[in-house]
């Protein structure tokens, strides 16, 4: 383990901790309930764990780890609502309820314990000074749902702490409740496949730096020695982010976003062998190239072999079929389409919608319909309406 003390959170205690709890103490700032959901990163042979606290208040998560303590689990770091800039430091304690007292937990509950994490939460970078109190009441929903995050994990407009189609920000997306994530594919003036979503060089994504215009007008090495994200990061090819993807996270699904107008084999190439590197490490790891515009539709079509080319499909079904796609993925606003949901998922088909960001709609696709998955800029807000569905 990276963090000190983190190794006494064994496989068997963060299996044990995962679920919904209730909130007393700090009910006003994070509401009555939230999830909590393990996961990690790895760095060679390091693996670092961390636990998700999803809130449905705000977009609101906390991103918490393991820390020494010689009487008790505790978990430390911060608190954060995406939809403003209110965050905090927090520090809780695992304990356990036995015949109404609380006591240290030491890893096994008897008949007619709960689980209970009590600690402090603060505003900023002051103290925690604030009771917390969340107490546990179920296990997370099973089913499965394909959890997505837009632009690699979540926009550089919310102030995460990595810039948006960054390798960080991959590395950040399964603590912020994604199962998958998509990205955006361009290519470079010298037909390198990397990561960006606008058409053009602009000071909402990057650094200022005297470039203009698109990036297919510069090659990579231009962009590699002169253009940063707004967080300093280098714009990453989809190689360096496959690769993220395979050997450092969690995640199991990849939707590579058809930015590009132009032959699709580079991409191909790199969704089969970043396909078979995860096979070879034991890894479940689906990547996927969506086709959101006739364009793409036509690259996929004059690519000489489609063998092991997964594909996803925004446009309507009679499409989506002609192509054989596994995944059918309408736009949210198209609305719940029920009857169409169900006739292909009765055919085989996976159906994920896009990009649902208002909470209240969120809430209603997860309780309401049948999609085996959604994307959003906010993924923390879909983790917690799925986790807490019952």
């Amino acid at each position: 383990m990276n963090t000190p003390g983190a190794g006494r959170f064994i496989t068997s205690v963060r299996q044990t901790m995962e679920g919904v709890y209730s909130v007393s103490d700090g009910a006003d700032r994070f509401g009555s309930q939230v999830a909590l959901k393990w996961t990690y990163i790895l760095s060679g042979a390091d693996t670092t764990h961390y636990l998700s606290i999803f809130t449905g208040v705000d977009a609101g998560f906390f991103n918490l780890e393991g820390k020494l303590q010689v009487d008790s689990l505790v978990v430390t770091g911060f608190w954060r609502k995406l939809v403003n800039t209110q965050t905090g430091l927090t520090e809780l304690a695992v304990r356990v309820k036995r015949q109404g007292l609380l006591q240290r937990f030491d890893g096994r509950l008897a008949d007619n314990d709960t689980l209970v994490l009590d600690g402090f939460y603060g505003e900023n970078a002051n103290t925690p000074s604030r009771k917390l109190t969340l107490t546990y009441l179920r296990p997370l929903n099973p089913r499965p749902f394909a959890i997505l995050a837009h632009r690699s994990g979540g926009r550089t407009s919310d102030l995460l702490p990595a810039s948006e189609n960054s390798v960080e920000i991959i590395k950040l997306a399964s603590r912020l409740g994604a199962t998958g994530i998509e990205i955006d594919v361009r290519y470079t003036k010298d037909g390198i496949p990397i990561l960006y979503h606008d058409n053009t060089l602009n000071l909402r994504l990057i650094q200022k730096n005297g470039l203009t215009g698109s990036v297919e007008d510069y090659t990579y090495q231009q962009l590699n020695a002169f253009v940063r994200l707004i967080n300093g990061e280098k714009i990453p090819t989809l190689e360096e982010a496959l690769e993220t993807v395979v050997n450092n996270t969690s995640l199991s699904f990849v939707w590579l976003d058809t930015k590009y107008i132009g032959p699709m084999d580079k991409v191909q190439a790199l969704q089969q062998k970043y396909r078979q590197k995860a096979i070879a490490a034991g890894r479940n790891v689906r990547i996927v190239i969506g086709l959101p515009t006739t364009e793409a539709v036509d690259a996929y079509r004059a690519l000489a072999d489609k063998a092991n080319t997964p594909i996803l499909c925004e446009l309507d079904t009679a499409i989506t079929r002609s192509l054989d796609a596994r995944i059918w993925a309408p736009r949210w606003t198209l609305g719940p389409q029920t009857d169409e949901v169900k006739t292909m998922q009765a055919e085989g088909r996976a159906v994920f919608v896009w990009t649902l960001d208002e909470p209240k709609f969120i809430e209603e696709f997860i309780n309401q319909t049948e999609f085996d998955g959604i994307l959003s800029n906010y993924s923390p807000v879909v983790a917690y309406y799925h986790y807490v569905k019952q």
